[in-house]
């Protein structure tokens, strides 16, 4: 016999995954955070895919709550979770109120995340900028015959 329609137990299973991925993503993002502030440009890149796929995979559970829901006639808004879940599994409302607690402070930290990359990227442009100034002002310092060629100011030495 094949079941479509998902039971309270599976729905109690999915949201304890989804939780599950949004600690893990949380602890990702702490671990961006946390290279962010030190400079590790490095670990900010393998960073960068295991967030990709991290994302992906919320986003797969997200999906597969909100159909198995849909399926046992759930409204997909907090407050028809919230009912369903009272009603046909109220031991999933604790699961419930973390998803919902961690998703706001997943945003939180990735906002905050966002600020530490813009401030990093402010950063580098403007070590760029005073690179950039250095090169173009050295640039004269030296002749096609690479020797030093110092500007002059048009006074010599000791001529008051």
């Amino acid at each position: 016999m094949v079941r479509n329609t998902p039971t309270p137990t599976d729905i109690a299973s999915q949201l304890q995954a989804e939780r599950d991925a949004l600690h893990a993503f949380v602890t990702l993002l702490e671990t961006e955070q946390q290279a962010l502030i030190a400079g590790q440009a490095e670990q900010l890149l393998a960073l960068a895919d295991s967030k990709t796929r991290a994302v992906h995979a919320l986003n797969n559970l997200a999906s597969a709550r909100k159909n198995a829901l849909l399926a046992r006639g759930a409204n997909n808004d907090s407050g028809g979770v919230e009912a369903w879940l009272q009603a046909h599994a109220p031991d999933s409302l604790p699961v419930w109120h973390d998803i919902q607690n961690l998703a706001a402070h997943t945003q939180q930290k990735n906002r905050s995340n966002g600020e530490l990359i813009q401030a990093r990227l402010k950063h580098n442009q403007q070590a760029l900028t005073v690179l950039r100034n250095a090169v173009n002002s050295a640039s004269g310092l030296y002749g096609p015959d690479g020797q030093p060629h110092l500007p002059t100011s048009g006074r010599t030495l000791g001529s008051g």
